[in-house]
């Protein structure tokens, strides 16, 4: 999934945790993130679909792509 990029692209595994802690992670990470980076967010939280794209249409960020495979799902977000 990872591709290139002037920014850097953060790999989050988060796979095992449940909500909240998925989301809590991923907004620690986009804090000490710099605008444009990209984080590649793997997680198996049956609710991650939900909550992520619920968290992201709150914010600025982008949701660049999603994919989900026998309960892992991965999120490529970019930091606005």
């Amino acid at each position: 999934m990872s591709e290139c990029h002037d920014k850097a692209v953060i790999q989050l595994d988060l796979k095992g945790l449940n909500c909240p802690m998925p989301i809590l992670k991923t907004k620690q990470a986009l804090m000490r993130a710099e605008k444009g980076d990209r984080l590649e967010v793997y997680a198996t939280d049956p609710h991650a679909e939900i909550d992520f794209k619920a968290y992201l249409a709150r914010t600025e960020h982008q949701l660049l792509s999603f994919e989900k495979r026998d309960g892992l799902f991965i999120f490529l977000i970019e930091k606005a």
